[in-house]
């Protein structure tokens, strides 16, 4: 990976991923699938200017869905949780909001 946003692609903002940046300072993005983890956490560090303790990562594999008798599959995907060392002030997606 060589650009940053290409690391990062977009924010996971579910029940579980709120409840988990709000309790133990967590953040879950979904993350390009041939992200490592130095590469992830390089990332957050620049783009949201905090430090990061840890870096947990999950394969999401995708799901197969049907229109009648056609079937296809949704693509896989990667799921990062980024743990914030302590003290650091929580990242806030919708400021404006």
């Amino acid at each position: 990976m060589k650009n940053l946003y290409e690391v990062i692609r977009r924010p996971l903002l579910t029940e579980k991923s709120t409840f988990l940046k709000e309790s133990q300072q967590t953040l879950v993005f979904e993350v390009h699938r041939d992200a490592t983890k130095p590469e992830i956490k390089k990332a957050v560090e620049m783009l949201f200017e905090r430090k990061v303790k840890d870096v947990r990562v999950a394969r999401v594999h995708g799901k197969v869905k049907r229109q009648g008798r056609y079937a296809g599959q949704r693509p896989d995907w990667k799921k990062a949780f980024v743990v914030l060392k302590k003290g650091e002030k929580p990242v806030e997606f919708f400021e404006q909001a």
